[in-house]
């Protein structure tokens, strides 16, 4: 593997950012909000991988409020839900979401119990639906679990949508905040690693049968505490990129094999490579993983790298196979 530094070019470039969201939409990457050292951006840069342009976007209709830590999450290829997040001292529980083909914003009605106020939560989809959990109040961490029935979007006027809130048994997680949850495609299966409560940075890895609502926690070897970073899966694999472990930023790369649940390490090369960060994105697109922006507790970045997979860029091809732990190969494909 082997890490490249790249230089978009484009006017509409963002400028340095950190807690923002990329979501990629075909061979382009949508970099929504997210903040500087002082300010707050609803802004909507696209980046097109195929040209390496930057376009800064004109949208209309109901456009987000400026946020940080908030979840992007594209339903049924075309729509970009956006939820919650804050602006520094507020927290949202706003709901928006972007037709990505004639970008225009909405903001439905909602029935049902709407999660509460919250950044650093985490979002997937499965089944077409859009899943909340946990995050932070600015009082607490929250451990919650929220469904909204986004399969029901159309184009145009937004329908009213309905929020559930989840019952989960088995060992339940600790509650927390900038964490990750992974979606493992081709199975039910939801792989929570990291976070923070506020006071301490978490090292645990969770699964969560979405089928059966049950959390579970795989045996596996000593794992590295982290928040803020990201992870990423590439076939059997998440990339766990960057993040804090609670004594300082780093810009290591740690691979979680998803069919033995065991910690594996690659040899990367390049001269230059990112700087340790946290609260960066991490994508991938077109067989590489693109990593915008971040924060190293000093530093907000505004460079964009890519991390060449080489002899392992046939990872992404990879899509069945058995996680640890799961009694039989399972046929769901969701995500």
């Amino acid at each position: 593997m082997h890490w490249a530094e790249i230089r978009p070019k484009g006017s509409g470039k963002p400028p340095p950012l950190r807690a923002h969201t990329t979501t990629v939409v075909g061979s382009k990457l949508y970099v929504f909000g997210g903040c500087d050292a002082d300010t707050c951006y609803a802004d909507l840069h696209i980046l097109d991988t195929e040209t390496l342009w930057w376009t800064k976007m004109r949208t209309q209709g109901s456009i987000p409020a400026p946020c940080r830590a908030h979840s992007a999450s594209l339903v049924q290829n075309r729509f970009l839900v956006v939820f919650a997040g804050g602006d520094g001292p507020n927290y949202f529980n706003t709901l928006h979401y972007l037709d990505t083909v004639t970008l225009v914003w909405y903001a439905p009605q909602t029935t049902g119990p709407v999660p509460s106020p919250r950044r650093a939560h985490s979002a997937f989809v499965y089944g077409s639906d859009v899943y909340i959990y946990a995050g932070g109040d600015g009082i607490r961490a929250l451990a919650d679990l929220y469904k909204l029935n986004t399969s029901i979007l159309t184009v145009g006027p937004a329908p009213v949508l309905t929020w559930t809130q989840l019952t989960t048994s088995g060992t339940q997680p600790e509650s927390r905040g900038y964490h990750t949850t992974n979606l493992i495609r081709n199975t039910p299966h939801l792989v929570l690693y990291g976070g923070s409560d506020g006071h301490e940075c978490f090292s645990s890895i969770h699964m969560l049968n979405l089928q059966t609502l049950t959390w579970s926690t795989p045996t596996l070897a000593a794992s590295p505490p982290r928040l803020s970073h990201t992870a990423t899966q590439i076939g059997s694999y998440l990339f766990v990129l960057g993040g804090h472990d609670g004594s300082h930023y780093n810009n290591t790369i740690l691979l979680l094999n998803l069919v033995t649940m065991s910690w594996e390490t690659r040899s990367v090369c390049g001269k230059d490579r990112p700087a340790g960060r946290g609260y960066h994105t991490a994508v991938l697109c077109d067989s590489r993983l693109w990593v915008i922006g971040g924060y190293d507790g000093g530093n907000v970045f505004g460079d964009c790298w890519v991390l060449e997979l080489g002899a392992s860029a046939y990872l992404p091809q990879i899509t069945t196979f058995q996680v640890a732990g799961d009694a039989a190969p399972a046929t769901n494909a969701d995500g």
